[in-house]
């Protein structure tokens, strides 16, 4: 059944999964399926990944799927005239071509006006000595400045104007750049199909779900913080930046973000037993099979029909050198054999092939080696893609018009062939694509090396779908927002999956676009924290506690106090659960001042002991027209030597490492004072140094 009576359904994107890195679309389609229960699904996007493709029915369990396969279809737009952004970019692009050439052209007649210059005629040595015409060389001089002046005039005009044509330029090229690339090219319009076949539907109007995935697609979160001052609750949204380049558009589809890698395997390995004994488990077919009797006798006719007529030689082109006529060349030197072809890939099935045999005397055509040499590799390459709807039994679909070649020059040594590789023991193992066994193309008559008769792989989509992806990946190259961190980065050995509220429109323009996820309350507190002895100044930080049960990734954050925007800042990885602390920048309404006397003094029976007491003086001064919690951080000396005594002062304590990953320098030493709105406080503290009077402290200010 050929696939052009297959009817065509227009499906719909219902919802989008986008992953760290790429992804997966989910298409609905409903309608009524033919007797031969083949569909053809159109409207799927040119990037997609041909081996993602996943089809299922909804609402009838008797009818399955038994085979979902890609084909691309291409088509000219004929009369139909481009879009409009890409006529202007190419209208501006000749109009600034044109104003380049006049800004040089006026530029070429300055060059020839500025070299005028007065040249006096040569002199013989017998002549006597001339007077210099004084006038004629002024007047030039005239001349030449008042023309210059009116070159240069309109030289400044040109280049205005060749100015404001390349800033038109660059604005259009930019909007270009960043328009969907969900339309066709300028001329050639693709479409991406899916082809069904159904068993079991009958007649019946079915719905069926299509699933596919794409590259293209990358997501960051955002976040906005809402709270009021002296509230312990806040309201914490979601959002995500996602940037697109798949190739279709996201018009009210379903998002969800994903933190996972879309190209991470989640199969589970194979673990084979091995046995001692004779009885060995039998072997898991391979599909291999061995060629029909017969196979080289198949085409035995339409050799013995002779080559084919040679095609009529272009015309060379003007200027070009003579080129060599493979005729003459032949008749004066004889028949050329044309060199043999490289070893091919072996065929699905039979031991390797023999060698094609040599062209017929007299013939001055053989098979291109470009064509038909080198592996599957070169034979992809050069092949053209296979057009919709040819039947996959058809002869020749890796074969080409045989290419002239002329005749070898004479005394020129042919390149030494590689060795072919020693063939494996066993039977061949057919990869995975050998064994699809409906994308299979017999190879017709006009195939060399091996190949004519045999079963092969059809050719991939061909390079058109891989300049697609190659465009579509390079959205990961996009600049992130500011502090934007990629999805594998902050979620850290764990996965999870946001689902957004409602649906969200996304072009394919490769920028990003703002969706918003999901509204979650979190417990906020407000403190206030300061070093002293580093900076006098007071820090405020809100400390975040996540009570739900979704992850909150790291990010930048929109803080917003009593409906007033305070600043954007980053916020950490939130798992459940977990309590982090978001700095909010200094608070200009504590005040701080540190003071600090140290006296040397000495101790014991006969005054064996250098006592040196540091005493630390703190001042805080609330000028908020609130109560806040002032929490201060100072530092005492550590020491492993046991001749060295630190004996502290009473009132500071060890801080605790409870509230998020934050880990303190050995010493830390912290005190919390509660500040009413306009008080003030004073903290006293400080350490004594106690170590034998032989020694000394070494390294850094011990008064500081």
């Amino acid at each position: 059944m050929a696939t052009e009576t297959a009817p065509r359904w227009r499906s719909t994107l219902d919802s989008v999964v986008v992953y760290a890195q790429g992804a997966v679309c989910r298409r609905l389609v409903r309608g009524s399926v033919p007797p031969h229960g083949r569909v053809r699904v159109t409207g799927l996007p040119r990037s997609l990944d041909p081996g993602s493709l996943r089809a299922r029915v909804l609402g009838a369990p008797g009818v399955r799927v038994t085979e979902a396969r890609v084909e691309v279809e291409a088509e000219p737009l004929g009369t139909r005239a481009p879009d409009g952004l890409r006529s202007e970019v190419e209208r501006l692009r000749e109009e600034y071509a044109a104003a380049q050439g006049r800004r040089d052209r006026q530029l070429g007649l300055i060059d020839e006006v500025r070299a005028l210059h007065p040249v006096p005629p040569a002199r013989r040595r017998e002549d006597p000595h001339r007077r210099t015409p004084v006038d004629a060389w002024l007047e030039l001089a005239d001349f030449v400045d008042e023309r210059l002046t009116g070159l240069h005039t309109r030289l400044v005009e040109l280049e205005e104007a060749l100015r404001g044509v390349e800033h038109e330029l660059t604005v259009a090229a930019d909007r270009l750049a960043r328009a969907s690339t969900d339309a066709p090219s300028a001329h050639v319009e693709t479409t991406v199909c899916a082809v069904l076949t159904l068993d079991g539907a009958g007649d019946a109007e079915l719905e069926l779900e299509l699933e596919y995935g794409v590259p293209g697609a990358v997501w960051v979160p955002a976040y906005r913080l809402t709270h009021r001052q002296g509230d312990g609750t806040g309201r914490l949204v979601m959002r995500a930046s996602v940037a697109q380049r798949t190739g279709e558009d996201w018009t009210g589809v379903r998002i969800a973000l994903a933190t996972a890698d879309l190209r991470r395997r989640t199969d589970l390995p194979k673990l084979r037993s091995i046995r001692i004994g004779r009885r060995q488990p039998a072997p898991a077919p391979t599909g291999w099979r061995e060629p029909p009797a017969g196979l080289a006798d198949l085409f035995a006719g339409y050799e013995a029909a002779g080559p084919r007529p040679a095609p009529i030689a272009a015309p060379a082109p003007v200027g070009a050198g003579p080129a060599p006529v493979a005729g003459a060349a032949g008749a004066a030197s004889g028949p050329v054999p044309p060199p043999p072809p490289p070893p091919a890939p072996q065929g699905y099935g039979g031991p390797p092939p023999a060698p094609a045999p040599p062209a017929a005397p007299g013939s001055a055509y053989a098979p291109s080696p470009a064509l038909f040499g080198g592996g599957p590799a070169a034979l992809a390459q050069s092949a053209p893609a296979r057009p919709a709807g040819r039947s996959r039994t058809g002869g020749g679909s890796f074969a080409g018009a045989p290419a002239p070649m002329a005749p070898a020059a004479p005394g020129a040594a042919a390149p030494p062939q590689p060795p072919p590789p020693p063939p494996a023991a066993g039977p061949p193992q057919p990869s995975g694509a050998e064994l699809d066994y409906a994308a299979l193309v017999l190879c017709g008559p006009d195939e060399h090396g091996g190949r004519k008769g045999r079963l092969f792989p059809e050719p991939p989509l061909g390079a058109a779908a891989a300049e697609h992806r190659r465009r579509a990946e390079a959205v990961a190259a996009l600049p992130l927002p500011g502090h934007a961190v990629r999805p594998r980065e902050s979620a850290g050995s764990f996965d999870h999956r946001f689902d957004a509220a409602a649906r969200a429109d996304i072009p394919s323009d490769g920028t990003w676009h703002t969706v918003t996820v999901a509204a979650l309350p979190v417990a906020v507190r407000t403190e206030y924290l300061c070093v002293p002895s580093v900076e006098q100044t007071v820090y405020a930080e809100l400390v975040l506690s996540n009570a739900t049960d979704q992850a909150l990734l790291a990010g930048p954050v929109e803080v917003t106090v009593d409906d007033d925007f305070l600043l954007t800042t980053a916020l950490p990885t939130l798992a459940p659960g977990g309590v982090r602390r978001v700095g909010l920048g200094p608070a200009e309404g504590i005040r701080v001042v540190r003071r600090t006397n140290l006296h040397e003094s000495t101790s014991g029976l006969r005054n064996n002991t250098t006592v040196l007491d540091h005493r630390v003086h703190v001042e805080l001064a609330n000028r908020l027209a609130k109560p806040v919690t002032v929490e201060v951080r100072e530092r005492v000396p550590v020491t492993s030597d046991p001749d060295v005594r630190i004996v502290e002062r009473a009132g500071w304590t060890a801080p605790d490492d409870g509230v998020g990953p934050e880990h303190h320098a050995p010493g830390t030493r912290v005190r919390r004072v509660d500040l009413p709105a306009g008080a003030t406080a004073a903290l006293d503290g400080g350490y004594e140094i106690r170590f034998p009077a032989g020694k000394a402290l070494v390294g850094g200010n011990r008064r500081s």
